[in-house]
């Protein structure tokens, strides 16, 4: 596998990772160094785990993977966005300390979500006998790289007159969306 085909792969890999530090950094009222880091790092972290995880699990346990990984980053999504549009309509002082999306629990199901197909192409290494090792280290930093593009976007956003306070809406609908976009590419929907 050349270097240019595993690029592209990470940079396929890496688009919804990119919509989510989007729209979960236009959401932040201010971005530091610390979104960029916290994001980059968890996003291009899971993405280099992912498809290391896919590798070593190998074909014996494809067929029972493949049968619900769509339905596991359709529900992270799905919560984490259903999280946003009820702090979006109901008020951000009840949960204050929840509402950021670079930290804890929903930065995890956020990087885990993202990354999910990431497990299927590692599966797909172990079944054509490619080490994973090489294309991991460049799936993930290339995420990485990406993710932190999609915070920079997203701050300018953000801060956009435009848009306002309904940055959490649309963020929430880009990431039920995302979830609804898998499912239509595993023929669920």
């Amino acid at each position: 596998m050349t270097f240019f085909t595993v690029f592209a792969l990470a940079l396929a890999l890496a688009m919804d990772a990119f919509a989510v530090s989007v729209s979960a950094a236009a959401m932040l009222p201010a971005v530091t160094w610390r979104h960029y880091f916290r994001f980059s790092f968890h996003f291009g972290l899971f993405q280099f785990l992912m498809p290391v995880v896919g590798w070593a699990l190998g074909l014996s346990v494809r067929s029972y993977i493949e049968a619900w990984d769509h339905w596991v980053a359709f529900a992270l999504l799905s919560l984490v966005g259903l999280n946003m549009l009820r702090e979006a309509f109901f008020g951000e002082e009840e949960t204050h300390s929840s509402g950021d999306p670079s930290r804890g629990v929903q930065l995890i199901m956020l990087a885990v979500a993202t990354s999910i197909d990431a497990m299927a192409v590692g599966l797909s290494f172990a079944m054509i006998g490619v080490s994973v090792w090489g294309p991991a280290v460049i799936i993930g930093v290339v995420c990485a790289v990406v993710t932190a593009a999609g915070v920079r976007l997203g701050r300018m956003l953000g801060g956009s007159e435009l848009l306002g306070n309904k940055v959490s809406v649309l963020g929430a609908l880009v990431l039920i969306g995302i979830g609804v976009k898998i499912l239509h590419e595993h023929g669920v929907l």
